[in-house]
């Protein structure tokens, strides 16, 4: 497999290029023309700040690949110039002679040429049960030997196997998350709206003759009030502090994305096999034949079966066994294994009182035949393998009297916690889907019996417009399919997770904007996935919807006060320079608040809020309405305040600038409790100490600031605690407003 590693400096640079890290490029090479080597620095500080947080929170997409190297097998017996050698398994080419021998991982796809195995194929197709494998079979690489030994030809290797193409669907699978593209629309429309703004600044300050000396500073300022500084650093934090929460809970997030697709996923794709089931099959039923008992014929089924061998049926009807033993059972004296020829294994045991028994276990159709013939037997066989169970016949006796005992069916049975996940996200408003490479009657049965009660879509190509309300169950399905079927869902506008446990679930796993590796799955689906279940159980699925609802509130919250602080500043200043006939703030006033105000509103990644009952969905166009009008509400107290420190008041320039720093920075503080509430400020949850702890820090800071007269123009403390006061009564009717707006919107 070709290494194709991104270099770790080429990923770090992607982190400078991107439009937010634009902007704060952009201001900072203003501000060293102009000479404000600090303000430059401040500037550089912040953007390395988000660049740095965002390099080592995020990873993982090469691990898939590197695991699936892993998972192959590292030598093969090949069979050149006549002699039997172990080599490489890269060296192989297609024409090679290699041998499969018990326990071995087949290392390329091959067709049998002789000799007979069972072959685990689960990791690439998701069968439970393992395949009998003769001359002529094709098998791939990844397969794992079971029992038996055979020679095969190599036909394909490295990436044309049905394994590398699975690793190739790995390494190109990728969505653009939710998260993403929040961050683009919200910089798209601040973009927009301020940059007509600022246009419009400067247009009036050119109309007005003023110089330029006064007309660069205001752009500077303008273009530093546009630029929603801390915003992915924010998304960041607040998905990592998410990943955090789920970790106690027995998740653990590899991509920081998943937390917050978490939140909006509304259909969940579930393998079946070691996922909704535990990959173990087991005795599901048995229907003894007249005379007969469930122990007696397990007790024979097992003196039939090996012992310590990795055959997953001898492995289950042992077990069973286990549990029902049989008074003075027969004593073994000698034991064929299953032979793919005959279809069954064989013993020869001694009873005390019968003498020498023959016991034979295997297909139904091989065992009637050499038994008596048993009128009830058919139809059972044939009920039990309708409902997709794996059936075999137990007959034991005298050899030349040989008796049909019964029916053995297995099944790899569901977990017990599946029918409650299924009802659980259903309550959540989240679809169920399974998606399995089984057989269409076991996946139903499967199905049925966790709540999946909907269509199986018949066997073919999946359509590409299918929708997940279309079919419950996906049988059959290849690793490729499985793929398409997310990319499918996606394109109809859904957002998709998936649930898996093996190699062939990993592209899908990939694909989807929230994978889920189980507890038990291979390294390959955990490194794919971008959550791993940690602990037993699925469980973890349902806390993953509700702690990344969590985390999409608290963003939300974040994002619309983010928001509204941009409009209402670059506002501030279009009507404070028409008012004054300066510019309202200056770029250092403007530094010190995004230093200040958006870190510290950074805090509301830790808030306490309500998750949603039903999916999240970022519907960006009506989150810039409603900050828009947050933004005119706050626009209003400030100006208030400004008017009244200009026309009433008399304070000049410097004093009114540092007036509009004070004002705006408890008006943001206003807006920031009245958002954090979509209804009424007391209908939301308390807020987090550290929410309350930087509030008191922002505005004790822009206090100390303005009291003392550092960086700017000292005012009277009389001043300050009036705006304060303004402000209390201002969030109490902007909280009374923004309701009816809120509810309209439906921001919620």
């Amino acid at each position: 497999m070709p290494d194709t590693a991104e270099n770790p400096l080429r990923r770090a640079l992607t982190k400078f290029w991107s439009p937010i890290p634009w902007m704060l490029e952009a201001a900072a090479m203003l501000e060293l023309v102009l000479g404000k080597y600090v303000e430059a620095g401040i500037i550089a500080v912040l953007l390395l700040f988000n660049a740095t947080l965002g390099f080592f929170q995020e990873g993982h997409a090469q691990a898939t690949l590197a695991a699936l190297k892993k998972r192959l097998a590292l030598t093969a017996s090949v069979r050149r110039d006549g002699e039997w050698k172990n080599l490489p398994a890269a060296d192989l080419v297609p024409g090679d002679i290699i041998k499969l021998s018990l326990g071995g991982v087949v290392a390329a796809d091959v067709k049998l040429l002789e000799g007979n195995v069972l072959l685990d194929q689960s990791m690439l197709t998701g069968e439970s049960i393992g395949t009998e494998a003769g001359p002529g079979f094709q098998t791939f690489a990844g397969a794992l030997v079971r029992r038996g030994e055979a020679v095969a030809e190599v036909t394909a290797t490295g990436v044309r196997t049905k394994f590398g193409r699975t690793a190739e669907l790995v390494r190109t699978a990728h969505v653009v998350s939710s998260q993403q593209k929040a961050v683009l629309h919200v910089v798209r429309n601040l973009a927009v709206f301020n940059g007509i703004l600022i246009i419009l600044l400067v247009t009036y300050a050119l109309a007005h003759a003023m110089p330029a000396s006064e007309i660069i500073p205001l752009v500077l300022t303008a273009v530093l009030a546009s630029i929603p500084v801390a915003l992915p650093a924010t998304f960041t934090l607040a998905s990592a502090l998410g990943a955090r929460a789920l970790a106690h809970q027995g998740v653990l997030p590899t991509r920081l994305s998943a937390v917050d697709e978490a939140a909006s996923i509304d259909v969940l794709c579930a393998d079946k096999t070691g996922t909704l089931t535990r990959n173990q099959l087991s005795v599901t039923t048995i229907r003894p034949m007249p005379g007969f008992d469930e122990s007696h014929i397990l007790t024979m089924a097992a003196l039939a079966s090996s012992d310590g061998g990795q055959d997953p049926v001898d492995a289950a009807i042992r077990a069973a066994a286990a549990q029902k033993v049989s008074a003075n059972p027969p004593k073994l004296s000698l034991f064929k294994p299953f032979d793919p020829a005959t279809k069954m294994s064989e013993a020869t045991a001694t009873d005390p009182s019968l003498g020498t028994l023959r016991i034979v276990k295997g297909a139904f159709a091989v065992v009637v035949a050499i038994a008596a013939p048993s009128p009830t037997a058919a139809a059972a066989a044939t009920e039990l393998e309708g409902k997709g169970f794996r059936v075999l016949a137990v007959a034991a006796g005298p050899p030349a009297a040989m008796q049909l005992m019964g029916l053995i069916a297995l099944s790899d049975p569901a977990r017990e916690d599946s029918a409650e996940l299924v009802t659980q996200l259903k309550t959540l408003g989240v679809r169920m889907v399974m998606v399995t490479g089984d057989a269409s009657a076991t996946a139903a049965i499967v199905a049925h019996a966790v709540g999946l009660d909907g269509a199986v879509c018949p066997p073919g190509p999946i359509p590409n417009d299918v929708r997940p309300e279309s079919f419950a169950v996906f049988a059959g399905v290849l690793p490729e399919d499985k793929f398409k079927l997310v990319k499918a869902f996606q394109k109809t506008g859904n957002i998709v997770g998936m649930c898996g446990d093996g190699a062939n679930d990993a592209p899908a796993l990939r694909q989807a904007q929230m994978g889920i590796a189980v507890s038990t799955a291979t390294d390959v689906a955990k490194s794919a996935a971008g959550m791993v279940l940690t602990n037993p159980g699925l469980a973890g699925i349902v806390a993953a919807v509700k702690e990344g609802r969590i985390t999409f509130q608290r963003i939300l919250t974040y994002t619309l006060n983010s928001l509204t602080k941009k409009i209402v500043q670059v506002l501030l200043l279009g009507i404070g320079l028409i008012m004054t006939g300066h510019a309202i703030l200056t770029p250092m006033l403007m530094i010190i608040v995004m230093m200040v105000g958006d870190l510290l509103g950074m805090s509301l990644t830790t808030d306490n809020v309500q998750p949603s009952p039903l999916p999240n969905s970022w519907r960006i166009g009506k989150l810039t309405i409603a900050a828009i009008f947050m933004g005119f509400a706050e626009l209003a107290f400030c100006v208030g305040v400004l008017a009244f420190g200009h026309f009433r008041l008399g304070l000049g320039i410097a004093a009114l600038q540092t007036l509009a720093f004070f004002t705006l920075v408890c008006g943001n503080q206003a807006t920031t409790y009245a958002v954090r509430a979509r209804g009424r400020i007391w209908s939301a949850p308390h807020p987090c100490r550290w929410l309350v702890s930087s509030s008191v820090l922002d505005v004790f800071i822009a206090a100390t600031l303005a009291g003392l007269g550092w960086l700017m123009m000292p005012l009277p403390i009389w001043v300050l605690a009036s705006v304060l006061f303004g402000t209390v009564i201002f969030t109490f009717v902007l909280d009374l407003v923004k309701v009816p707006v809120f509810t309209r919107l439906k921001i919620a």
